[in-house]
Protein backbone atom coordinates (compact mmCIF):
# COMPACT_ATOMS: atom_id res chain seq x y z
CA UNK A 1 0.00 0.00 0.00
CA UNK A 2 3.14 2.63 -0.25
CA UNK A 3 1.84 4.15 -3.61
CA UNK A 4 -0.78 5.49 -2.22
CA UNK A 5 0.29 8.38 -0.26
CA UNK A 6 -3.37 9.82 1.36
CA UNK A 7 -3.54 8.30 4.58
CA UNK A 8 -7.45 8.09 4.75
CA UNK A 9 -7.23 6.64 0.83
CA UNK A 10 -4.84 4.22 1.43
CA UNK A 11 -6.62 2.81 4.90
CA UNK A 12 -9.67 2.88 2.82
CA UNK A 13 -8.17 0.84 0.29
CA UNK A 14 -6.26 -1.48 2.51
CA UNK A 15 -9.85 -2.28 4.47
CA UNK A 16 -11.17 -2.68 0.82
CA UNK A 17 -8.79 -5.15 -0.57
CA UNK A 18 -9.35 -7.49 2.78
CA UNK A 19 -13.06 -7.19 2.13
CA UNK A 20 -12.04 -8.20 -1.06
CA UNK A 21 -10.22 -11.61 -0.24
CA UNK A 22 -12.61 -12.74 2.06
CA UNK A 23 -15.01 -12.26 -0.56
CA UNK A 24 -12.95 -14.25 -3.11
CA UNK A 25 -12.17 -17.10 -0.72
CA UNK A 26 -16.34 -16.81 -0.03
CA UNK A 27 -16.93 -17.84 -3.95
CA UNK A 28 -14.21 -20.25 -3.84
CA UNK A 29 -16.27 -22.34 -0.92
CA UNK A 30 -19.11 -22.20 -2.71
CA UNK A 31 -17.33 -23.48 -5.72
CA UNK A 32 -16.35 -26.68 -3.48
CA UNK A 33 -19.88 -26.77 -2.03
CA UNK A 34 -20.59 -27.66 -5.79
CA UNK A 35 -17.52 -30.02 -6.04
CA UNK A 36 -15.89 -28.35 -8.58
CA UNK A 37 -13.24 -25.88 -6.92
CA UNK A 38 -12.18 -23.47 -8.84
CA UNK A 39 -10.41 -20.26 -8.50
CA UNK A 40 -10.76 -19.07 -11.51
CA UNK A 41 -14.97 -19.01 -11.51
CA UNK A 42 -14.14 -17.64 -7.72
CA UNK A 43 -12.79 -14.67 -9.67
CA UNK A 44 -15.11 -14.32 -12.35
CA UNK A 45 -18.33 -14.95 -9.63
CA UNK A 46 -16.84 -11.82 -7.46
CA UNK A 47 -16.19 -9.78 -10.07
CA UNK A 48 -19.56 -10.00 -11.76
CA UNK A 49 -20.86 -9.40 -8.24
CA UNK A 50 -18.69 -5.94 -7.77
CA UNK A 51 -19.40 -4.75 -10.93
CA UNK A 52 -23.02 -5.72 -10.87
CA UNK A 53 -22.91 -3.72 -7.74
CA UNK A 54 -21.47 -0.79 -8.70
CA UNK A 55 -23.87 -1.02 -12.18
CA UNK A 56 -26.16 2.77 -11.25
CA UNK A 57 -23.22 4.38 -11.00
CA UNK A 58 -21.27 3.20 -14.46
CA UNK A 59 -24.91 3.71 -16.13
CA UNK A 60 -24.89 7.27 -14.41
CA UNK A 61 -21.27 7.91 -15.94
CA UNK A 62 -22.40 6.92 -19.32
CA UNK A 63 -25.35 9.08 -19.37
CA UNK A 64 -23.62 12.22 -18.43
CA UNK A 65 -21.01 11.03 -21.01
CA UNK A 66 -23.30 10.82 -23.55
CA UNK A 67 -25.02 14.01 -22.71
CA UNK A 68 -22.12 16.15 -23.16
CA UNK A 69 -21.19 14.32 -26.47
CA UNK A 70 -24.95 15.63 -27.47
CA UNK A 71 -23.80 19.13 -27.04
CA UNK A 72 -20.34 18.91 -28.46
CA UNK A 73 -21.77 20.96 -31.64
CA UNK A 74 -23.19 23.57 -29.41
CA UNK A 75 -20.20 24.44 -27.09
CA UNK A 76 -18.02 24.72 -30.07
CA UNK A 77 -20.33 27.32 -31.45
CA UNK A 78 -20.91 29.11 -28.32
CA UNK A 79 -16.84 29.25 -27.36
CA UNK A 80 -16.43 30.36 -30.36
CA UNK A 81 -18.78 33.13 -30.68
CA UNK A 82 -17.42 34.25 -26.86
CA UNK A 83 -14.30 33.38 -26.96
CA UNK A 84 -13.13 37.21 -25.80
CA UNK A 85 -16.26 37.18 -23.21
CA UNK A 86 -14.87 35.11 -20.51
CA UNK A 87 -17.91 36.36 -18.38
CA UNK A 88 -20.81 35.51 -20.97
CA UNK A 89 -19.30 32.39 -22.52
CA UNK A 90 -19.41 31.26 -18.60
CA UNK A 91 -23.28 32.30 -18.82
CA UNK A 92 -24.01 30.49 -21.78
CA UNK A 93 -22.02 27.36 -21.30
CA UNK A 94 -23.66 27.18 -17.74
CA UNK A 95 -27.53 27.46 -19.56
CA UNK A 96 -26.69 25.12 -22.01
CA UNK A 97 -25.35 22.36 -19.40
CA UNK A 98 -28.82 23.29 -17.57
CA UNK A 99 -30.98 22.84 -20.98
CA UNK A 100 -29.52 19.47 -21.39
CA UNK A 101 -29.60 18.60 -18.37
CA UNK A 102 -25.57 17.79 -18.57
CA UNK A 103 -22.47 18.26 -16.70
CA UNK A 104 -18.67 18.14 -16.91
CA UNK A 105 -18.60 16.68 -13.42
CA UNK A 106 -21.16 14.53 -13.28
CA UNK A 107 -19.25 11.95 -15.17
CA UNK A 108 -16.28 11.88 -12.66
CA UNK A 109 -18.04 11.35 -9.53
CA UNK A 110 -19.20 7.83 -10.43
CA UNK A 111 -15.76 7.34 -11.54
CA UNK A 112 -13.96 8.65 -8.32
CA UNK A 113 -16.56 6.48 -6.56
CA UNK A 114 -15.67 3.38 -8.24
CA UNK A 115 -11.84 3.48 -8.39
CA UNK A 116 -11.36 2.44 -4.74
CA UNK A 117 -12.85 -0.90 -5.58
CA UNK A 118 -11.19 -1.00 -8.44
CA UNK A 119 -8.04 -0.31 -6.84
CA UNK A 120 -8.62 -3.04 -3.89
CA UNK A 121 -9.50 -6.20 -5.92
CA UNK A 122 -5.92 -5.23 -7.76
CA UNK A 123 -4.24 -5.53 -4.64
CA UNK A 124 -6.47 -8.27 -3.42
CA UNK A 125 -5.39 -10.58 -6.22
CA UNK A 126 -1.78 -9.07 -6.20
CA UNK A 127 -0.75 -11.32 -3.36
CA UNK A 128 -3.41 -13.79 -3.15
CA UNK A 129 -2.72 -16.69 -1.93
CA UNK A 130 -3.75 -19.87 -3.57
CA UNK A 131 -4.48 -23.69 -2.84
CA UNK A 132 -1.68 -25.24 -4.99
CA UNK A 133 -3.93 -27.65 -5.59
CA UNK A 134 -6.88 -25.68 -7.55
CA UNK A 135 -5.08 -23.01 -8.57
CA UNK A 136 -4.82 -23.69 -12.43
CA UNK A 137 -7.54 -22.63 -14.52
CA UNK A 138 -8.18 -24.06 -17.91
CA UNK A 139 -4.59 -24.15 -20.18
CA UNK A 140 -3.33 -21.89 -17.08
CA UNK A 141 -1.10 -23.71 -14.63
CA UNK A 142 -1.18 -20.97 -12.31
CA UNK A 143 -3.25 -18.02 -11.80
CA UNK A 144 -0.50 -16.33 -9.86
CA UNK A 145 1.89 -16.16 -12.53
CA UNK A 146 1.54 -14.28 -15.66
CA UNK A 147 -0.14 -16.00 -18.53
CA UNK A 148 3.41 -17.62 -21.02
CA UNK A 149 1.15 -18.25 -23.74
CA UNK A 150 -0.10 -14.52 -24.07
CA UNK A 151 -3.96 -15.55 -24.73
CA UNK A 152 -4.73 -13.29 -21.67
CA UNK A 153 -3.13 -10.21 -22.45
CA UNK A 154 -4.31 -10.43 -26.41
CA UNK A 155 -7.43 -10.41 -25.06
CA UNK A 156 -7.70 -8.04 -22.58
CA UNK A 157 -6.14 -5.53 -25.25
CA UNK A 158 -8.77 -6.13 -27.62
CA UNK A 159 -11.43 -6.02 -25.17
CA UNK A 160 -10.10 -2.78 -23.48
CA UNK A 161 -9.98 -1.48 -27.67
CA UNK A 162 -13.64 -2.49 -28.37
CA UNK A 163 -15.00 -0.97 -25.51
CA UNK A 164 -12.70 2.71 -26.49
CA UNK A 165 -14.12 2.35 -29.73
CA UNK A 166 -17.91 2.37 -28.71
CA UNK A 167 -17.60 5.53 -26.75
CA UNK A 168 -15.31 7.25 -29.42
CA UNK A 169 -17.12 9.53 -31.94
CA UNK A 170 -16.22 8.74 -35.16
CA UNK A 171 -14.97 12.60 -36.20
CA UNK A 172 -13.20 12.58 -32.56
CA UNK A 173 -10.08 14.93 -31.96
CA UNK A 174 -6.75 13.14 -33.18
CA UNK A 175 -5.51 13.16 -29.66
CA UNK A 176 -8.70 10.75 -28.49
CA UNK A 177 -7.92 8.44 -31.66
CA UNK A 178 -4.22 8.25 -30.21
CA UNK A 179 -5.40 7.37 -27.21
CA UNK A 180 -7.86 4.54 -28.51
CA UNK A 181 -5.25 3.20 -29.66
CA UNK A 182 -2.51 3.64 -27.05
CA UNK A 183 -4.81 2.55 -24.15
CA UNK A 184 -5.16 -1.17 -25.08
CA UNK A 185 -1.49 -1.01 -26.53
CA UNK A 186 -0.82 -0.28 -22.73
CA UNK A 187 -3.15 -2.80 -21.05
CA UNK A 188 -1.93 -5.61 -22.80
CA UNK A 189 1.78 -4.95 -22.21
CA UNK A 190 0.80 -4.84 -18.32
CA UNK A 191 -0.92 -7.98 -19.18
CA UNK A 192 2.61 -10.08 -19.70
CA UNK A 193 3.60 -9.11 -16.42
CA UNK A 194 0.75 -9.25 -14.07
CA UNK A 195 -0.47 -12.34 -12.52
CA UNK A 196 -2.95 -14.25 -14.85
CA UNK A 197 -6.00 -14.08 -12.05
CA UNK A 198 -5.50 -10.15 -12.04
CA UNK A 199 -6.00 -10.35 -15.95
CA UNK A 200 -9.17 -12.74 -16.03
CA UNK A 201 -10.46 -9.72 -13.94
CA UNK A 202 -9.70 -7.14 -16.20
CA UNK A 203 -11.03 -9.17 -19.32
CA UNK A 204 -14.13 -9.77 -17.32
CA UNK A 205 -14.55 -6.65 -16.46
CA UNK A 206 -14.44 -5.59 -19.88
CA UNK A 207 -16.99 -7.99 -21.06
CA UNK A 208 -19.51 -7.05 -18.37
CA UNK A 209 -18.76 -3.34 -19.42
CA UNK A 210 -19.12 -4.52 -23.04
CA UNK A 211 -22.84 -5.67 -22.63
CA UNK A 212 -23.52 -2.50 -21.13
CA UNK A 213 -22.67 0.17 -23.49
CA UNK A 214 -23.43 -1.98 -26.17
CA UNK A 215 -26.94 -1.93 -24.67
CA UNK A 216 -26.81 2.10 -24.16
CA UNK A 217 -24.88 2.71 -27.82
CA UNK A 218 -27.12 0.45 -29.68
CA UNK A 219 -28.73 2.70 -31.72
CA UNK A 220 -25.17 4.45 -32.71
CA UNK A 221 -23.28 1.79 -32.87
CA UNK A 222 -25.65 -0.17 -35.86
CA UNK A 223 -25.28 3.75 -37.90
CA UNK A 224 -21.27 3.40 -37.47
CA UNK A 225 -21.27 0.13 -38.31
CA UNK A 226 -23.88 0.54 -41.61
CA UNK A 227 -21.79 3.33 -42.80
CA UNK A 228 -24.48 5.68 -41.69
CA UNK A 229 -22.84 7.30 -38.34
CA UNK A 230 -23.85 10.62 -37.45
CA UNK A 231 -21.87 14.00 -38.94
CA UNK A 232 -21.52 14.60 -35.10
CA UNK A 233 -21.13 12.74 -31.89
CA UNK A 234 -22.95 10.28 -30.50
CA UNK A 235 -26.11 11.44 -28.69
CA UNK A 236 -28.47 10.97 -26.21
CA UNK A 237 -31.41 10.73 -28.61
CA UNK A 238 -30.09 8.25 -31.43
CA UNK A 239 -29.73 11.40 -33.68
CA UNK A 240 -27.34 14.25 -34.05
CA UNK A 241 -29.46 17.35 -32.13
CA UNK A 242 -29.30 17.99 -28.45
CA UNK A 243 -31.85 17.39 -25.56
CA UNK A 244 -32.63 21.02 -25.93
CA UNK A 245 -32.85 21.19 -30.05
CA UNK A 246 -35.33 18.35 -29.58
CA UNK A 247 -37.45 20.11 -26.93
CA UNK A 248 -37.31 23.69 -28.88
CA UNK A 249 -38.57 21.72 -31.85
CA UNK A 250 -41.32 20.01 -30.35
CA UNK A 251 -42.76 23.09 -28.73
CA UNK A 252 -42.44 24.89 -31.65
CA UNK A 253 -44.42 22.02 -33.91
CA UNK A 254 -47.26 22.49 -30.67
CA UNK A 255 -47.54 26.35 -31.35
CA UNK A 256 -48.26 25.37 -34.90
CA UNK A 257 -50.94 22.53 -34.42
CA UNK A 258 -52.72 24.99 -31.93
CA UNK A 259 -52.94 27.96 -34.55
CA UNK A 260 -54.13 25.69 -37.52
CA UNK A 261 -57.00 24.08 -34.82
CA UNK A 262 -57.78 28.44 -33.50
CA UNK A 263 -61.13 29.73 -35.01
CA UNK A 264 -60.67 32.05 -37.87
CA UNK A 265 -62.92 34.48 -36.16
CA UNK A 266 -61.31 37.78 -34.66
CA UNK A 267 -64.72 39.35 -33.21
CA UNK A 268 -65.16 38.54 -29.38
CA UNK A 269 -67.57 35.47 -28.42
CA UNK A 270 -70.24 37.43 -26.82
CA UNK A 271 -70.80 39.50 -30.69
CA UNK A 272 -70.81 35.87 -32.49
CA UNK A 273 -73.21 34.79 -30.29
CA UNK A 274 -75.94 37.56 -31.01
CA UNK A 275 -74.98 37.69 -34.93
CA UNK A 276 -75.39 33.92 -35.30
CA UNK A 277 -78.49 32.48 -34.08
CA UNK A 278 -78.20 29.48 -32.02
CA UNK A 279 -79.86 26.02 -33.23
CA UNK A 280 -82.74 26.31 -31.28
CA UNK A 281 -83.73 29.69 -32.09
CA UNK A 282 -83.10 28.96 -36.16
CA UNK A 283 -86.15 29.09 -38.27
CA UNK A 284 -87.71 26.42 -39.49
CA UNK A 285 -87.03 25.79 -43.35
CA UNK A 286 -90.24 25.40 -45.40
CA UNK A 287 -90.57 21.95 -46.69
CA UNK A 288 -90.71 21.89 -50.51
CA UNK A 289 -93.00 19.88 -52.52
CA UNK A 290 -91.98 16.69 -54.08
CA UNK A 291 -92.10 15.52 -57.24
CA UNK A 292 -95.12 16.65 -59.51
CA UNK A 293 -97.16 17.36 -56.04
CA UNK A 294 -98.34 20.94 -56.39
CA UNK A 295 -98.37 22.85 -53.72
CA UNK A 296 -101.79 23.13 -51.18
CA UNK A 297 -103.52 26.52 -51.31
CA UNK A 298 -103.85 28.58 -48.65
CA UNK A 299 -107.80 28.23 -47.09
CA UNK A 300 -109.65 31.79 -47.37
CA UNK A 301 -111.94 31.99 -44.49
CA UNK A 302 -115.52 31.93 -45.42
CA UNK A 303 -117.60 34.98 -45.72
CA UNK A 304 -120.46 35.67 -43.26
CA UNK A 305 -123.57 35.85 -45.01
CA UNK A 306 -124.18 39.19 -43.55
CA UNK A 307 -121.39 40.78 -45.12
CA UNK A 308 -122.68 38.86 -48.53
CA UNK A 309 -125.67 40.21 -48.22
CA UNK A 310 -124.57 44.07 -47.66
CA UNK A 311 -122.59 43.56 -51.37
Amino acid sequence: MSDFQIPFLSSLVGLLAEVMRVCLEFCYKMTEDLRFPSYGIAIIVLTVIIKTLLLPLALKQIRSMKAMQAIQPEMQKIQKKYKNDPQKLREEMGKLYKENGASPLSGCLPLLIQMPFLISIYYALQGFSYDPAHESFLWLESLAVPDETYILPILSAASTFIISWQTTPKDAPSNQKTMLLMMPVMIGWMSLNFPSGLVIYWIVCNLYQLVQQTIMYWGEMKKRIGGKAPKGTLTVHGDNQPKAEVKKKKIIRKKVIKKVVKKPADAPKDENKEASPSKAEAPEKVKEPAGDEKPAKAEVPAKSTGEADEK
